[in-house]
């Protein structure tokens, strides 16, 4: 697995066009804090524990990826890809997830508060623990999903999709 620089990354973005190839690299711990990642192509990147904070993921591709305890705060990742990623603990605060898919991504202990998940598709998504106070999930697509624990104080699900949801103990 290739490991990368923030000034490599950042030189290799300005040569790479619309959407960026950056599938399969070890970004982790790295500080992308406001980078423009729009379109980028990170299938099964590694981004553990990555500064993410104010990020522009709008339209990328992070299938696989794993994103364990990274920070999204307030990124854009509107009708972002993040089908079976791993975002456990991470921190998603005040994050635009509108339209993204999220199918069968691992979502424990992650905080979204104050996220922005209208009409995401969550399809299956483990949210066990996770704090999605005040998070919008309108309309959102939470079949099957696991949201035993999670906290859902002032939460919006209005037209969201509940059906064989486990709700149990969830905080509202």
């Amino acid at each position: 697995m290739t490991e990368i620089t923030r000034k490599e990354l950042v030189l290799a973005l300005a040569s790479a066009g619309e959407h960026p190839r950056l599938r399969g690299l070890d970004l982790s711990q790295l500080d992308m804090h406001g980078l423009d990642l729009s379109g980028a192509n990170l299938y099964k990147a590694y981004l553990v524990g990555a500064n993410l904070t104010e990020a522009n993921l709008y339209e990328a591709s992070l299938v696989g990826t794993n994103l364990y305890d990274a920070n999204l705060t307030s990124a854009n990742l509107f009708r972002g890809n993040l089908t079976g990623a791993n975002l456990f603990q991470a921190n998603l605060s005040e994050v635009n997830l509108r339209e993204a898919n999220l199918n069968e991504a691992d979502l424990r202990a992650a905080c979204l508060i104050g996220a922005n998940l209208t009409e995401a598709n969550l399809r299956g998504a483990n949210l066990q623990g996770a704090n999605l106070r005040k998070a919008n999930l309108a309309n959102a697509d939470l079949r099957a999903a696991n949201l035993a624990d999670a906290s859902l104080a002032d939460a919006n699900l209005q037209g969201a999709n509940l059906a064989g949801a486990t709700l149990p103990q969830a905080v509202s």
